[in-house]
């Protein structure tokens, strides 16, 4: 089953998406910051990570920006 990681500080936003990627087929995680979206993120396996910019503790481009550095 295809994984998706959704890193979004907005709650209904988040909850939106991870419902539709669910009826989709999709095994979905949810972090609610950056540096929890970073930790599952070098943790996981996902095959889709939807980042938002504005997060707290870490914006959405440090942690697109270290996800890259880390490969």
């Amino acid at each position: 089953m295809p994984r998706v990681l959704i890193v979004e500080d907005d709650e209904a936003m988040a909850v939106a998406l991870k419902d539709g990627f669910v009826y989709e087929g999709y095994d979905v995680s949810v972090a609610m910051d950056g540096a929890e979206g970073l930790r599952l993120a070098e943790e996981g396996d996902q095959d889709l990570i939807i980042l938002d910019v504005m997060l707290p503790k870490m914006s959405g481009l440090d942690v697109c920006k270290r996800i890259r550095r880390n490969g």
